[in-house]
């Protein structure tokens, strides 16, 4: 039986988290870098929403733009930790429907996460939710370093897919499903917009119709 796989961003897609990573960040300079803190470096949510969906070097630069690269560099794993850390207590905005939409799709196909973020952080996700056994593998930027494109294709290598979808809601995700050889479904109620004519949900409810409904989105073999 052919092997089909729906990879899903996060950030935009599954949950909107960026007043919760903004919290996170601002909060680890209040605590450990009062210095800095008291300089008026501040973390604000619409800086973290305009660098959602970025690596996590250029997501760390653009969130303490006001601090010198070098301690931008110096401060990004500790404060990557403790985003991951905050979120698992705090939790994040999960979209209405994720998880009875996602139990739905895991009855016909397989499911994944693929994300430009830290490690950790999508487990912080899949343990708020409450959806550990439904997402079978993920991949992301602070495991591999890779950029997308390549994540995606070392997590279907890695599960033997023989199809799959990437379901994402920024222009980059579009852009990284195509260099990774598979369809795109734009998420248009996420973060982002895609000028391309591609499928689209405007729900994640709306997926498994789609997906049923168009079974050539499943025609692209995975290599």
């Amino acid at each position: 039986m052919e092997k089909r796989g729906i990879i899903f961003d996060l950030d935009g897609t599954l949950w909107d988290a960026c007043a919760g990573i903004a919290a996170a960040w601002d909060e680890y300079v209040r605590l450990y870098e009062s210095a800095w803190y008291e300089k008026g470096v501040r973390v604000k949510e619409e800086t973290v929403r305009a660098a959602c969906g970025k690596t996590m070097d250029i997501f760390t630069a653009m969130l303490l733009h006001q601090l010198p690269e070098s301690e931008q560099k110096r401060l990004y794993e500790p404060c990557c930790t403790y985003e991951v850390g905050y979120l698992k207590v705090h939790g994040a905005n999960v979209y209405p429907g994720v998880q009875e939409a996602l139990r739905e799709l895991a009855k016909d196909y397989h499911l994944y996460i693929v994300s430009n973020c830290q490690e950790g952080y999508i487990q912080a996700f899949t343990s708020w939710s409450g959806l550990e056994d439904v997402i079978e593998d993920t991949e992301d930027y602070g495991t591999t370093g890779k950029m997308k494109a390549d994540n995606i294709r070392l997590l279907m290598q890695r599960n033997g897919l023989d199809s799959a979808i990437y379901v994402g809601d920024t222009e980059g995700d579009y852009e990284s499903a195509l260099q990774a050889g598979i369809p795109f479904v734009f998420a248009s109620y996420g973060f982002g917009q895609v000028s391309a004519p591609v499928p689209e949900v405007h729900s994640i409810r709306e997926l498994a119709g789609l997906c049923k409904e168009n079974e050539k989105l499943f025609q692209t073999v995975c290599g």
